[in-house]
């Protein structure tokens, strides 16, 4: 297997993405015309095919839950994405700073902090939140079972997850049987497996996988009654907040050295990418199943709370030890508006 991307690599078994796909995401992004949010993001160009921007589910919640053994989420393969070969043209919006505080009704005491930063990768030991809210995302990808990672977040539907744009759709295939299991542990499921209605991305994903737009959302169904963040809460939220910050990373990776068995966390000071992205880059470790995992901006190693601003995405193949992350700017935004509100 190839250890091109943190989070996002060719996983044995599963066949990267088509290369015209690849050059067309290099060449910028074909935006699709937005419904709901349609007065914010641009129009697609005219003349051009309207890109689906979400995809709903119509497997039932309990048909997923049989499907999604222990022993089938243990086997899934992290799935991953290659680098980009060049700087696609068009460069992510910048808009006005949004913050949105997390919402934790039921946080865990942290135990024993982990340590000082920066932390290349290791096991979180800290408990908190995070515990809670972050998890592994599971999924049917061509015909085999994959794995990524999520974030519950704070969200008018009490129902949004935040992940990978590819951890919802890749090669032109929207993923099916998707499910998030937050605080999965060892093929554990300590607080259900919540089965997306709906998984949506940003328009320059959608339409070209656009590395720079590699952001995912899915709205998942309540579970024994009881929605999402209602159980197990749900992380704050920052947009447009910079670069050359302090951030910390969390995610499941699944590829050696590492198993998916837990959860893994890399901090320090982030940089902007200056090859082939417009991306946060974050001195990290994690390896393929770690995609779309959150980065925290303000997080509280006590609490274990933060502000998610990006996800594991991909990292280059010659430069060890570097994640990226997209820059949650104004189409990163809108996605979240558009997920909270479905």
């Amino acid at each position: 297997m190839r250890r091109t991307v943190r989070g996002t690599a060719a996983v044995q078994g599963i066949p990267a993405p088509h290369p015209v796909r690849r050059s067309r995401a290099a060449l910028g992004a074909l935006t699709a015309a937005g419904t709901l949010l349609a007065l914010l993001l641009p129009a697609a160009p005219a003349g051009a095919a309207p890109a689906h921007r979400a995809h709903r589910s119509p497997t039932p919640q309990a048909a997923l839950d049989a499907f999604w053994t222990a022993d089938r989420m243990r086997a899934a393969e992290p799935l991953d994405l290659p680098a980009p070969a060049e700087r696609p043209t068009a460069a992510v919006r910048h808009g006005a700073p949004l913050r949105v505080a997390p919402t934790l009704p039921r946080l865990p005491k942290a135990s024993a902090r982990p340590g000082a930063l920066p932390q290349a990768g290791g096991p979180w030991t800290g408990g908190g939140a995070v515990t809670k809210t972050t998890g592994r995302v599971f999924f049917t990808y061509q015909g085999r079972t994959a794995a990524c990672s999520g974030d519950a977040v704070t969200s008018g539907n009490k129902s949004t997850v935040l992940t990978a744009g590819h951890c919802v759709k890749l090669g032109g295939v929207w993923h099916t049987d998707w499910v998030f299991v937050p605080g999965y542990h060892d093929g554990q499921a300590p607080y259900g497996k919540w089965a997306a209605t709906k998984t949506l991305s940003t328009p320059q994903w959608t339409a070209s996988e656009d590395i720079n737009y590699d952001v995912g959302a899915a709205v998942v169904a309540p579970l024994d009654g009881k929605k999402l963040t209602d159980v197990v809460g749900g992380q704050g939220l920052s947009f447009n907040s910079g670069y050359n910050t302090t951030m910390y990373a969390f995610g499941f990776p699944a590829a050696a050295p590492y198993d998916g068995s837990k959860l893994i966390y890399c901090g320090g000071t982030t940089f902007k990418d200056p090859l082939f992205s417009g991306d946060h880059g974050l001195g990290c470790n994690m390896t393929g199943g770690s995609s779309g995992g959150p980065w925290f901006t303000s997080f509280d190693e006590k609490t274990g709370a933060g502000l998610q601003s990006s996800v594991n995405s991909f990292g280059y193949q010659f430069w060890a030890n570097a994640m990226f992350g997209p820059y949650f700017g104004d189409d990163a935004k809108n996605l979240y508006a558009q997920a909270q509100t479905t």
